[in-house]
């Protein structure tokens, strides 16, 4: 499991022109399923998007999550995070899993952060979306 979490002032994602996700401040994560990945790997990467600290506190330190600040989180599913440039100019997606396998583990993400109490939108599993955030900071983490 990959993900890019960005921290935000604000994100949406849309389908077909309509807004099918939108939050203020919080984190766009960008979540990549591998074919080896399980319920527990979707769980405990939600633990650590909820639990990571990229929010400054009152010294100006990146000390506070976003359970922490009540941010939300915008989950967005995208498996060309599993992509393999080693060989070639043209990605291989052989590590991530297949829709049927990906899309109850990130359905799992999403249910995980929620169990955590963190307010969830999500993107449109499996369609063409477009994302558009305002990067705050800018702070991208890779997981």
């Amino acid at each position: 499991m990959r993900a890019v979490v960005q921290r935000v002032a604000e994100a949406a994602v849309t389908v077909d022109g309509a807004t099918v996700g939108q939050i203020g401040p919080g984190l766009v994560v960008l979540l990549g399923v591998g074919h080896d990945d399980d319920p527990a790997m979707a769980a405990a990467m939600a633990g650590k998007v909820a639990r990571l600290r990229i929010f400054e506190d009152e010294a100006g330190q990146m000390n506070r999550s976003v359970l922490d600040t009540g941010g939300a989180v915008l989950a967005v599913s995208q498996f060309t995070l599993l992509g393999d440039t080693r060989k070639g100019n043209r990605p291989s997606f052989i590590a991530a899993a297949r829709p049927e396998v990906a899309e109850p583990l990130y359905e799992r993400f999403v249910a995980a952060l929620r169990e955590l109490g963190v307010e969830v939108a999500t993107g449109r599993f499996r369609t063409a979306m477009r994302v558009a955030l305002v990067n705050d900071g800018p702070v991208t983490i890779i997981l």
